[in-house]
């Protein structure tokens, strides 16, 4: 029987192109949707249970989602310089670009175009964070808990407009002491 071929690591530089090519396609949000597609679908070098734990450990750290994300997933391919090449990668060309395109955008300021398009781009980031959140919710949603959790988050946070910080301090512990008593569980029952 032959085992599949592990994926080859990739170089340093490999992962700076991949991160400033994401960074600098990806208009108006939606990276953490083309990551995914990029190192789980498209070149399997991670699975996507360790993706998402790593898009949930980006989300719960302060900064920059994207940018925490980035580091993560570099550091987990080529440890702390691969956390430093990705997060360069994915902060430095677009910035350029941005600064590029914002001298641009200044001469054409009484153009109508300008806001068709930037609708046309935010529509298209909005759509891939959906199928993101959509596959990410598919593969949380293991039992009454966890879906019980994902509704009152929703529902605090979209339906009840609370704030953010209250609704994450109250939910997250419990989601926490789930996956504990989960985790415990599976180890008590090797079968």
């Amino acid at each position: 029987m032959t085992r599949p071929q592990e994926p080859a690591p990739l170089s340093l530089s490999a992962l700076f192109l991949i991160f400033a090519r994401i960074g600098l396609t990806s208009f108006g949000g939606g990276l953490s949707g083309w990551l995914m597609r990029e190192f789980v679908v498209q070149r399997r070098l991670m699975s996507q249970d360790d993706f998402l734990s790593g898009l949930a450990l980006s989300q719960a750290l302060p900064g920059i989602n994207v940018v925490n994300l980035s580091i993560w997933i570099g550091y987990r391919l080529q440890a702390g310089r691969g956390a430093l090449v990705a997060t360069l990668g994915m902060v430095v060309p677009p910035l350029l670009l941005a600064i590029l395109m914002l001298i641009g955008l200044e001469q054409l300021t009484g153009s109508t175009l300008v806001p068709q398009i930037m609708a046309g781009i935010a529509a298209a980031a909005i759509g891939l964070s959906l199928e993101m959140g959509v596959r990410s919710a598919r593969r949380a949603a293991n039992g009454l808990i966890p879906i019980t959790l994902m509704v009152a988050v929703f529902a605090g946070i979209f339906v009840m407009e609370w704030n953010l910080i209250p609704v994450i301090l109250i939910c997250a512990p419990l989601s926490i002491w789930h996956a504990w008593l989960q985790q415990g569980q599976s180890q008590a029952d090797p079968s």
